[in-house]
């Protein structure tokens, strides 16, 4: 029973997220965008839990790694395009050029397809990313419709169809380029060796704790900035 249970805890995990970004697709295309975007939130964290059950128990498998990245091809890429799409549609439509424009927001999925199985297949990415996660991605979409309803004065900077725009080619960008990013896996606890990851996470829980939603993507942007600085410095201690 203790082998069943260790063997298949990590899979129903990841099921679970699958099922929670299943559901948030449905909100987001009724129109619900703050419970689609809690559903990437929850995604997130039984896609966490789901890699902390694998290594803790040790039951790591290539079924457990094809089915975590099916899951989060659901619920790190067609969900946020779904909300993107949603918000396309809520900001002011240009004539003759929205009814393409809008479709804009599904390059997400395809470049986070995209993003998953270079993962997939480059053993440079065993203990950090080369490239923006597809949950990072997904999260900072999710933040999009939290900050509209808690910040009335941003909403007509958010929901801007040229502002969409670029925002979705960037995020493709991130998604497929060689920028190194670091892992939030601690092997150990030597501060020393982790510091960057220190760093993210005390920033992160300061600017959410202070701004909330708003803080998602300056946190993003630390998390990219704090990346390249331990890329830099590492690459610095290698002799050449």
């Amino acid at each position: 029973m203790k082998r069943r249970v260790k063997k298949h805890l990590p899979n129903a995990i990841t099921c679970a997220n699958l099922f929670s970004g299943c559901i948030g697709i449905v909100f987001a295309f009724q129109g619900n965008l703050i419970v689609a975007a809690y559903a990437i939130f929850l995604s997130s964290i039984f896609d966490f839990f789901d890699g902390l059950a694998s290594r803790v128990l040790n039951s790591y498998s290539f079924i457990g790694k094809d089915l975590d990245s099916l899951a989060d091809m659901v619920s790190f890429g067609v969900l946020p395009s779904v909300i993107m799409y949603e918000l396309f549609l809520q900001a002011p439509q240009i004539e003759g050029v929205s009814q393409v424009l809008n479709f804009v927001a599904f390059l997400l999925p395809v470049f986070s397809a995209l993003r998953l199985a270079k993962f997939n297949n480059d053993t440079r990415q065993s203990d950090s990313f080369i490239g923006l996660p597809t949950p990072a991605n997904a999260i900072l979409i999710a933040s999009l419709p939290l900050i509209v309803q808690q910040y009335d004065a941003l909403a007509h900077y958010i929901l801007n169809p040229y502002f969409l725009t670029v925002l979705v080619l960037i995020m493709c960008s991130l998604l497929v380029s060689e920028i190194p990013l670091m892992s939030l896996k601690f092997k150990n606890r030597d501060f020393n060796k982790n510091i960057f990851r220190y760093l993210l996470l005390m920033f992160s829980a300061i600017l959410i704790l202070f701004f909330k939603f708003v803080a998602v993507p300056v946190v993003i942007f630390i998390y990219i900035t704090l990346s390249l600085i331990q890329t830099k410095l590492t690459n610095d201690k290698v002799p050449g």
